[in-house]
């Protein structure tokens, strides 16, 4: 099968972005190419509302320079949107013309609505989070959305952006004064909509100054793991970030670790949009999609072909896309689940371990992982397994979830799962770290009873017997590399229940 290549044009007031995608063997969509062009369209924008013949130019010019990049790939489709400077330019038509004539592109403007409703689309297609608000700072609008079980309820556009609120200040550092002005007016107009108060849900954030923020939040406490996508904080840490930039001398704010040069004038305004809205609706967190409206229009252009906007369960399906990146045995995973469940189910129902139902969907989702390290190299599995799932974004998946995916999924032994933890090991309370040991340690002994991916090993069944738990195993063929494994792996299910286990197998 060919790739299947798409791609999107995106033409904000501050920045223009062409994005590549590739078109998975489960349907999404994988990025590709990402390239940036900072237009300041909104600069452009006179006082009569039109587009001056300098900005189209520019955009006509980064539009040519796209099409360069555009050039090395055989794409199925090509969308070109542009968003506020152009929806509220008298002289779009003129614009739109010019762009077809001089590129080809047919430029579609999206409304008000339409620009809320990808940014709510992207949201809930790339998290597993069911009710929020979302909050898109562009150039020149804010589009903001409420939803509900996954459905959107509400959606607004503000006429203000990063570079118009940029104005309250008279330099890129305000004075006390200028800020307090500008957080009374953002109060004020977040107050226009009665369905933004006291949601107390997560305040999810889309776009470039959203990114900012948080890369400069995570340089700031030395963040040990990678990737933006999901990445929460709360309003102490908004406030933080605040303060620090407000501290610095006007010529060091550009050198700030995570801070786009392009963003260091407007950074400012755009955080305190973010914290006047985390207040207003009394958040639980602050929470950042690296998903957004470019996103958001191809999930719905895939929408035609599968029937449904919303993806039934996002967090199932980048476990899949994991499945199949690395190329994992399907009737491996499968074999290896069976084991994971009969011996999660009789150490709960026996009270050996305190586990509770959310524990085995971890075991599940890692069992389905389990030594995805292999596909770089079979030696050092444990420690590939937990990098590249600790440090991939995962749709769905919250970073110190994934973080616990990770552990569960590499565990090799105890000395290993300890030097996983170090950096983390205050985000989790002995218990809890205790509880990962020991589903690791489930899991491990599971995944040796099909270590040569035979499934020889066909059914599991358990007897208590004083104080030793007889695990009888009926096999179909040779299990000897199987019987060696687990007989070498049980010492740590032992530790874990404080049993000896013996291991019997037979032939049907």
């Amino acid at each position: 099968m060919e790739k299947q290549y798409f791609a999107i044009i995106d033409i904000g007031s501050n920045t223009m972005r062409l994005v590549i995608y590739l078109r998975e063997k489960g349907g999404r969509l994988k990025e590709i190419e990402n390239v940036k062009a900072v237009a300041r369209l909104r600069t452009f924008l006179e006082e009569d509302h039109t587009v001056s013949q300098a900005g189209i130019d520019r955009l006509i010019t980064t539009l040519q320079s796209f099409q360069d990049v555009l050039a090395s790939y055989t794409l199925q489709d090509i969308v070109c949107v542009a968003t506020a400077t152009i929806r509220q330019a008298a002289n779009q038509e003129d614009i739109e013309k010019q762009v077809s004539k001089q590129t080809g592109l047919a430029m579609r403007i999206l409304s008000e609505k339409e620009e809320a409703y990808y940014g709510y689309l992207a949201v809930v297609n790339s998290t597993s989070i069911t009710t929020g608000i979302t909050v898109d700072i562009g150039g020149g609008s804010t589009e903001v959305t409420y939803f509900e079980d996954r459905e959107i309820k509400e959606s607004h556009s503000f006429p203000f952006g990063a570079l118009t609120l940029k104005d309250f200040f008279k330099h890129t550092l305000p004075t006390t004064n200028e800020l307090n002005k500008l957080r009374h007016y953002l109060i004020k107009q977040f107050d226009t909509l009665p369905w933004l108060r006291n949601r107390e849900v997560p305040l999810i954030a889309i776009g470039g100054s959203a990114r900012n923020l948080t890369q400069i939040d995570q340089n700031l406490k030395k963040y040990p793991l990678a990737g933006l996508h999901q990445y929460q904080m709360y309003d102490t840490d908004i406030m933080q970030v605040s303060n620090y930039l407000t501290s610095l001398k006007p010529e060091n704010l550009t050198k700030v670790e995570g801070l786009s040069k392009d963003r260091a004038d407007i950074i400012i305004p755009a955080i305190e949009v973010f914290h006047s809205l985390y207040q207003t609706i009394q958040a639980d967190s602050f929470i950042l999609s690296r998903k957004g409206l470019r996103d958001g229009v191809f999930y719905e252009q895939l929408s035609k072909e599968m029937g449904y906007a919303i993806f039934p369960n996002v967090l199932e399906d980048s476990i899949q896309e994991l499945i199949n990146d690395y190329d994992l045995d399907l009737k491996q995973v499968t074999h290896v689940q069976f084991f994971a469940k009969a011996l999660f189910n009789y150490c709960r129902e026996n009270g050996l371990l305190h586990l509770k139902k959310q524990d085995w969907l971890l075991l599940k989702r890692a069992s389905c992982l389990c030594h995805l390290g292999e596909y770089i190299d079979a030696e050092s599995s444990a420690q590939h397994s937990f990098y590249l799932l600790a440090n991939r974004t995962i749709d769905g998946l919250m970073h110190k979830d994934r973080l616990k995916l990770a552990l569960v999924a590499s565990y090799k032994n105890k000395t290993v799962f300890k030097q996983f933890i170090q950096p983390y090991k205050s985000w989790f309370l002995k218990e809890e770290r205790k509880k990962l040991q020991h589903l690791g340690a489930m899991l491990k002994f599971s995944y040796c009873l099909d270590a040569t991916k035979r499934q020889v090993v066909q059914d599991i069944s358990f007897k208590q017997k004083k104080q030793a738990l007889v695990i009888t195993l009926l096999c179909d063929g040779d299990a000897r590399p199987e019987e060696y494994q687990s007989e070498k792996q049980k010492k740590h299910l032992e530790k874990a229940i404080h049993q000896n286990i013996q291991l019997k197998f037979k032939m049907k």
